[in-house]
């Protein structure tokens, strides 16, 4: 048998295997289902419809093939499968985890069909001085950093003002926040400066969770029993130009009024970064681990990345946003079986046979998404047939008939 031949047999098996983990409590054709679209992205490296049809060689007409994965799509997230993908992540996670949390755009200029498509800020195009908006959905994801350090999610939404009953992007923020909650019990929630709003804090305090967030310059401190601007405490301290440096301070937040550190760091960047914690810092090293969580946060925007260069997130064509959603859901499914196969031993040989067809330049990386995809893509490029065939038809045992002799 050819080596290419039994790595795409083994590599199917445990596509099934990790579809089935999530899917074993759903139907039986939404289990066919489940792994036809996990394992058609995975193998076309795309969320559209026609390419994932073109990998599952299917004997019927494409376009009936298009229609049946529709159809699923149109059902929404099974709520069974949810439960299972977010079970199985919580095992995958360290005992303090750390939750990113963050924004994203999917733009559709030449989009007219999709249902509730609203106007968003382009930030391919955007810049400090300039904003560009284009049509397109607001997308909130949620990751947690995996023992491997890399990031699975946990929560993530594709949303638009134009829908019905929306009320606002803070209450999807706040659902992602309780879902952190709910799954680890306490963890470390780490955002950017377009979360510094009093809101968030007062419900990160509500949900009694630990936080590491960048301030902007418009904010306020309680300082000595004054409020001072932020940017005066950064004046105040001392800081080197070329090298990092690291100082903190305690003061009171806005919103709740409680003992909260601010961390400033020099030397990063043109101003100081301005990051607060309620996590206590009692040395030097606890100033160090302030930050190092927060510059961690290049992990999210990298998953963000991966899942529009790798799975062309952008280039969906369903219309309804219960469908969009599906979709997205079943991305971070394939998003998560490439966390799967970064926590696996490095001398596991189908991890090897994966990097050695994804041909890398570089030996090791921080990231291996993109690696792995490229890999996973040319193993199945062997394949002749998809996975519907393993989905056989179990047939009862008939006992043999026996004739009773009557004398």
């Amino acid at each position: 048998m050819l080596n290419s031949t039994t790595n795409t047999y083994t590599l199917k098996r445990e596509i099934l295997s990790f579809t089935n983990m999530i899917s074993n409590k759903l139907s039986k054709p939404d289990r066919k289902f489940t792994a036809d679209i996990t394992y058609g992205m995975l193998a076309a490296n795309s969320c559209l419809l026609t390419d994932i049809v073109d990998q599952l060689h299917e004997d019927t007409k494409k376009v009936n093939s298009v229609e049946r994965l529709t159809r699923h799509l149109n059902k929404g997230i099974p709520n069974k499968a949810l439960h299972s993908y977010l079970y199985t992540v919580n095992k995958w996670a360290p005992d303090e985890p750390v939750i990113h949390i963050d924004d994203t755009d999917i733009i559709k200029p030449n989009g007219y069909k999709f249902e509730a498509l609203g106007m968003v800020r382009d930030g391919s195009k955007s810049n400090d001085t300039k904003s560009s908006f284009e049509k397109g959905y607001h997308v909130t994801e949620a990751c947690v950093i995996t023992e491997s350090n890399h990031p699975v999610s946990i929560y993530s939404r594709v949303h638009s003002s134009h829908e019905k009953n929306f009320t606002s992007a803070n209450n999807v923020t706040f659902s992602a926040m309780e879902r952190g909650k709910a799954m680890f019990g306490k963890a470390t929630f780490v955002m950017d400066r377009g979360y510094d709003d009093n809101k968030m804090f007062l419900k990160l305090d509500e949900l009694q969770q630990d936080y590491v967030i960048r301030l902007t310059a418009k904010r306020k401190l309680l300082f000595h029993n004054k409020w001072v601007p932020a940017t005066e405490l950064c004046k105040r301290r001392k800081g080197k130009e070329r090298e990092a440096y690291l100082a903190h301070v305690k003061v009171k937040i806005t919103a709740s009024r409680k003992d909260v550190y601010l961390v400033l760091v020099y030397g990063i960047t043109e101003h100081p970064m301005m990051l607060v914690t309620n996590k206590e810092l009692k040395s030097r090293d606890d100033v160090i681990r302030i930050a190092r969580l927060y510059f961690s946060r290049w992990r999210i925007e990298e998953y963000f990345r991966c899942k529009k260069q790798v799975f062309q997130f952008e280039n969906f064509r369903v219309r309804k946003l219960k469908s969009i959603n599906a979709l997205n859901f079943y991305i971070t499914v394939c998003m998560a079986f490439l966390a799967r196969i970064s926590m696996k031993s490095e001398t596991n040989a189908l991890k090897v046979s994966i990097i050695q067809k994804a041909a890398p330049v570089k030996e090791k990386v921080s990231f291996c998404y993109y690696r792995f995809a490229k890999g996973i893509s040319g193993i199945l490029s062997y394949a002749k047939e998809g996975v519907r065939l393993w989905f056989r038809t179990k047939r009862p045992a008939y006992r043999q008939l026996r004739f009773k002799l009557i004398c």
